[in-house]
């Protein structure tokens, strides 16, 4: 009886905690849901903050495949968004791998001058970033987009605080046995760090799916645009159709959404430095 009093009081104490979690919650679902319920009203009901479901999403739809190239921003932004999570994921995981586990004095400067690059905008590099892709005329390209994003500082970092976990007695048997550098990195530091090639892939597709000022500053033909890009067009022009432009942000929102949820526990282990 003790115990059951001391469970059900220890229950009402945290009932204020449920309830306030709860209120967060769907404070921070709200913005979703008001989106999602916008895209199926018209201009007239968003701007009066109608937040229910209503008739025009069809019709929304409909103008936004009038106005704007939706399947050829959604196919250049899966594109480059892809190529750049598959590259950056090797680079980066090489680079993590090779820092690590391969320590020397210069390597541990030479990851500290790394680390400095994090400290410096991205606006501070836009202007040799754009002359050095116009000179190697890489312009509208996916290259363009590419080589800026391809290796990043926290990346590496990332890769390289969760080697820390990787069981080293694996990496030394395995060159016991008489195995390469590549075929250890491919069959056993690979599958084992999963987790973090998860979180980082997650991390990597967003930021490169949402990236906005590169790509217009590179991208300057109009099927080169990306989803960002067509949702910048929609809001700027005189009058703004907001059902439109809530149609254009749900189809901008929901791979990024998709991608989360699938990866969200591997994500959350990939985070914390999880190694399986």
């Amino acid at each position: 009886m003790t115990k059951k009093r001391n469970v059900s009081h220890i229950q009402r104490k945290l009932i204020p905690a449920y309830i306030f979690l709860t209120i967060v919650s769907l404070i921070s679902v709200f913005p979703l849901f008001w989106m999602i319920t916008a895209a199926t009203n018209n201009t007239v009901d968003v701007a009066r903050g109608k937040i229910w479901f209503g008739d025009q999403a069809a019709a929304n739809f409909q103008k936004l495949l009038q106005n704007q190239n939706l399947w050829g921003s959604l196919g250049n932004s899966f594109l480059y968004s892809t190529v750049t999570t598959l590259a950056c994921l090797l680079i980066c995981s090489l680079a993590g791998y090779g820092f690590e586990l391969y320590h020397d004095k210069a390597k541990d400067r030479l990851f500290s001058i790394l680390l400095l690059a994090m400290m410096v905008p991205q606006v501070a590099t836009l202007i040799p970033l754009f002359k050095m892709v116009s000179r190697l005329r890489l312009l509208n390209t996916v290259w363009a987009f590419l080589l800026p994003s391809v290796s990043t500082p926290f990346m590496i970092m990332m890769f390289r605080q969760n080697s820390r976990n990787f069981p080293v007695d694996v990496l030394e048997a395995a060159r016991i046995d008489g195995e390469g550098e590549f075929k250890i990195f491919f069959k056993i530091y690979l599958p084992i760090m999963k987790s973090t090639y998860a979180a980082a892939a997650v991390i990597t597709f967003m930021n490169s799916w949402n990236a906005y000022l590169w790509p217009k500053v590179v991208m300057n033909n109009n099927r080169a645009q990306t989803m960002p890009m067509l949702i910048a067009n929609l809001a700027g022009g005189y009058t703004v159709d907001y059902g439109m432009l809530m149609m254009g942000v749900l189809f901008c929102s929901m791979p990024t959404i998709i991608i989360f949820f699938i990866l969200q526990k591997q994500f959350a282990e990939g985070i914390t430095g999880s190694v399986k």
